[in-house]
């Protein structure tokens, strides 16, 4: 009886954890800086990858944890986030915190083991994260500007741990992501915007689901389909892309802004959910594609 009671609580603790971290927006960010770890790598290090890989959950996680500690009684104003283990009552402050700093000096130490930009841009990434960009959210709609910066650090940071310095290559795929973000977070702010409301959250740029905001969705949609082929022009150092796989990016960013002109024409909440699903579809896709494409050309 007590080893089938002790297997249920390391059950509900893990569901805990994972909850607090975001595990899968975690493992998606993650995911980004592995797609920017191939696409910097010259050869492949099994132990870099690790590395990267258990370091940038612990550093993602830590931020959402944080997140979840200071918005814990904005949280429980809203039916999407009332579940929480803050909220909820299931986990206390105290536990959270503990998590949380363990998560960051984990996080920051196999960072740095890979080299010490990584960590250092690791350490901004969290830092913008919890102090600047959360608070923010219930004062301005430049929120989403500012969390775009450490939004956008996960794609380059794969290709830092491999060179251990920033230049053109990181620089472009932090632009890709970055510019990603607004049409992303802005379509999931408009989708969830009586939610958001309730938690006195302002995510939209004019603050409301009129033609300004879906006017800007487009314009940062396009930004980013340019953004995301200009290393086929040869103008982005060792970050370069195939007419083929650009062409591809291209077709995957035309039907990205389908829909962001679908929201501009309808202003309903399901065409925004179809916007919000078609760019996490994006910048999946497109960076399946680069890896691809790296490997195409350098590998085989």
């Amino acid at each position: 009886m007590s080893d089938l009671i002790a297997h249920t609580a390391q059950i509900s603790w893990l569901s805990e954890f994972k909850t607090l971290t975001k595990h899968r927006l975690s493992l998606s960010v993650v995911f980004s800086s592995v797609a920017g770890y191939f696409l910097g790598a010259e050869q492949f290090n099994a132990i870099t990858l690790i590395l990267l890989f258990v370091g940038g959950y612990a550093m993602v996680g830590a931020s959402n944890a944080f997140n979840q500690i200071i918005e814990k009684d904005l949280d429980a104003l809203m039916k999407r986030t009332q579940n929480r283990p803050l909220p909820s009552g299931r986990m206390s402050v105290n536990t959270a915190w503990v998590t949380a700093v363990t998560l960051t000096l984990i996080g920051l130490a196999l960072l740095y083991i890979i080299n010490p930009t990584t960590a250092f841009f690791g350490g901004v990434s969290i830092f913008i994260y919890v102090a600047i960009y959360t608070p923010l959210k219930t004062k301005t709609p430049l929120s989403v500007f500012v969390g775009a910066f450490p939004g956008a650090i996960p794609f380059m940071l794969g290709w830092v741990a491999t060179s251990g310095s920033f230049g053109i290559e990181p620089g472009t795929l932090f632009m890709i992501q970055f510019f990603w973000q607004f049409p992303h977070f802005w379509a999931l702010g408009w989708w969830l915007y009586d939610d958001y409301k309730s938690g006195g959250f302002f995510m939209l740029p004019t603050g409301q689901r009129d033609t300004g905001t879906a006017t800007q969705i487009i314009l940062y949609t396009i930004w980013t389909i340019t953004i995301s082929i200009i290393p086929v022009f040869g103008v982005t150092g060792d970050l370069r892309l195939t007419v083929f796989s650009a062409g591809i990016v291209l077709i995957l960013g035309l039907a990205m802004l389908f829909f962001a002109i679908k929201l501009y024409q309808k202003r309903g909440t399901k065409s925004a959910k179809q916007l919000m699903l078609a760019s996490v579809s994006y910048i999946t896709l497109i960076q399946i594609v680069y890896v691809i494409d790296k490997i195409w050309r350098v590998w085989l």
